[in-house]
């Protein structure tokens, strides 16, 4: 339940203050809950994180060999002339450069190894979270389904990046200072001040740039949206000459994302110019500096040219933080994401196993809400259907139907109340599980790319005789037979090489697939001819003789023969709800004259004769 609505239902500032600081405790817990999910994922690859801090120890412990190799050659081999002691000296600085760079080859593969376990490992957790949460969040706008994928992806490739790689070269910066302060104390002082300074720089750098590169980021997400959503219409939009009139707000956009890409390019350049002169100015000085020293009788040559390699490598780090840090805040962000979704949609067991639902089903007293509208789009309703029953809901547009039909399958997010299939919260099974105990048509029927076969399979494992059971319930096995590739026809992205009414029968099969205990149907015959409604009629007939439940949603009272019960919505409401016969003695006006004057609903119809006289509004 949200804020609002327990506002309104408490009253008073107060009680806002405490629903809002209680929703506060639950929503930091939650994500607690999820940090401490990933972190436990992290930590399986615990061993893998410390060979890789193992080997970035031993590749900085060896970058300080080209400073000790400036120092035995300028103190040294200059000083003796001796070939030989060069020789040597260069040969082992050879041999641990090798095994530096061996050090900083495993670290990078093993890391890339890693960050591949770790998606295989979160992959088809974070899939079956994001396809919930956008399922609960189906009405909320600006909700992307994909965004936990990309959350994943910046995780991964983070771990796997420079941007890591920085976090364990970052412990020997006072390593490599300290070596500074062997050196000569005033280097190591110095060195002290331009690490501070550096990372000052970084931190104003960042703040600087990152409002404006996000803002630029969202304007061209809402420019792509825009446009993509018109795209999904363009038969509508070109049949009736409107995209010359949504081109204009199209650019709108589009000029603003690019405005603002444009001044965050400018300012990334300008902190990116101001970053290097910086550095280079460090690295100037660090070097004039031990020229002074050496000026001053108090440090060699060697160590000269060797504190200035040796400062540059102390703040390289620091460097290669300052570049990844935006990875890293984009990572963290991620992180937390994650963490969340993974927190709301916890995993469900997979050891509990039930048995095939019968499809008793049972709504207790939901209500049901979407953004942005001020009532509940159902309030307070309830009913009970047996299994093998067929229950009919009738009533005018905007009654709530059809979100009642999403209730009763569990894929409405914002729900009060409870909806038990069998006994037991349909939100609490196994989707998977459940799956192939129920069919759905919605009003809005989306078919995948594939096969005929295919689609009416869900997707999965195709079982010939089940597949022509349902097309042949949904009176669809000889016009498939007409296509040249029968079963096997393709049908486009989304169904598009069939006909409306055919693409409705494909979705009914689909439903049918399988004997399904619980059906719920949406406005089945709403692209249906005659032909298509008598199948209707018999299909629902052949589900109630296997004990199948059946709700029918529907705006035609022809269907009311085939019910058992009758639910009459109304505002979101229930105006009636029993037995079929009762519902419609009820629905009856008790005088003549009134009678006169209102449509009646017939007791019984033939389902393949279509309605006979009431109007959909009639309820």
């Amino acid at each position: 339940m949200n804020t609002a609505t327990t506002t309104a239902r408490l009253g008073g500032p107060t009680l806002d203050v405490t629903a809002q600081a209680h929703t506060s405790t639950i929503a930091s817990a939650h994500t607690a809950a999820g940090r401490r999910e990933l972190i436990r994922t992290l930590m399986l690859f615990k061993r893998e994180f410390i060979i890789v801090g193992a080997l970035s120890a031993l590749a900085n412990l060896l970058m300080l060999t080209p400073t000790l190799y400036m120092l035995q050659v300028y103190d040294r081999v200059m000083v003796s002339q001796n070939a030989l002691t060069l020789v040597s000296v260069s040969l082992i600085a050879l041999a641990l450069f090798g095994i530096m760079a061996l050090a900083e080859w495993g670290r990078s593969r093993l890391l890339v190894a890693t960050g591949l376990r770790l998606d295989d490992q979160l992959s088809t957790r974070v899939f079956n979270a994001s396809f919930e949460s956008h399922l609960a969040g189906a009405n909320v706008p600006g909700r992307n389904p994909a965004r936990s994928f990309n959350d994943l992806l910046q995780v991964r490739q983070f771990i796997t990046g420079n941007g890591v790689f920085a976090f364990f070269d970052l412990p020997w910066v006072p390593i490599y200072i300290a070596v500074m302060f062997l050196l000569h104390p005033f280097l190591g002082w110095l060195s002290i001040a331009f690490a501070l300074f550096q990372a000052l720089t970084a931190w104003v750098g960042h703040r600087r740039a990152l409002e404006p590169a996000e803002a630029a980021q969202q304007a061209q997400l809402d420019a792509n949206q825009y446009l993509a959503g018109k795209l999904r219409n363009a038969e509508v939009l070109e049949s009736m000459g409107m995209v010359g009139n949504l081109k204009d707000p199209w650019l709108a956009r589009h000029h603003k994302a690019l405005g603002l890409t444009g001044d965050s390019q400018s300012n990334t350049h300008r902190i990116s110019a101001v970053s290097k002169f910086v550095r280079y100015t460090m690295q100037s000085l660090s070097l004039g500096a031990g020229a002074l020293l050496v000026i001053q009788g108090e440090l060699t040559g060697g160590a000269m040219i060797a504190a200035n390699v040796l400062m540059t490598r102390a703040l390289a780090p620091i460097d290669m933080l300052v570049a990844t840090w935006r990875s890293y805040i984009t990572a963290r962000e991620s992180f937390l994401r994650l963490a969340d979704l993974l927190a709301e949609h916890p995993e469900r067991d997979p050891a509990l196993k039930r048995a095939r639902p019968q499809g008793h089903l049972k709504v207790d007293q939901v209500s049901a809400s979407a953004p942005g509208r001020p009532l509940p789009i159902l309030q307070q309703v309830s009913l009970e259907v047996q299994a093998g029953e067929v229950l009919v809901v009738l009533g005018p547009s905007g009654s709530g139907k059809s979100t009642l039909a999403r209730v009763m399958m569990g894929i409405w997010g914002q729900t009060d109340g409870v909806v038990l299939l069998d006994g037991v919260p349909i939100d609490t099974w196994d989707r998977e599980e459940l799956g192939p105990h129920v069919g759905y048509l919605p009003q809005d029927i989306e078919l995948f790319d594939g096969t005929i076969a295919e689609n009416i399979a869900r997707m999965g494992e195709i079982d010939p005789l089940q597949v022509i059971a349902a097309a042949k319930a949904a009176g669809l096995h000889e016009m498939i037979l007409r296509f040249p590739r029968g079963y096997d026809t393709s049908m486009g992205e989304a169904g598009s090489l069939l006909s409306g009414g055919q693409r409705q029968r494909v979705a009914l099969a689909r439903a049918l697939y399988g004997q399904p205990a619980l059906v719920v149907l949406d406005e089945p015959n709403a692209n249906l001819d005659d032909a298509g409604e008598q199948a209707l009629g018999r299909a629902v007939l052949g589900l109630k003789q296997a004990g199948s439940t059946v709700v029918l949603v529907t705006h035609r009272p022809g269907a009311i023969g085939l019910a058992d019960k009758l639910l009459v919505m109304q505002d979101g409401r229930v105006r009636l709800f029993g037995p079929r016969d009762e519902v419609l003695r009820a629905l009856r006006p008790p005088q003549p004259a009134a009678a006169a004057a209102a449509p009646t609903i017939p007791a019984s119809a033939d389902p393949a004769a279509g309605p006979a006289a009431p109007s959909s509004d009639a309820p």
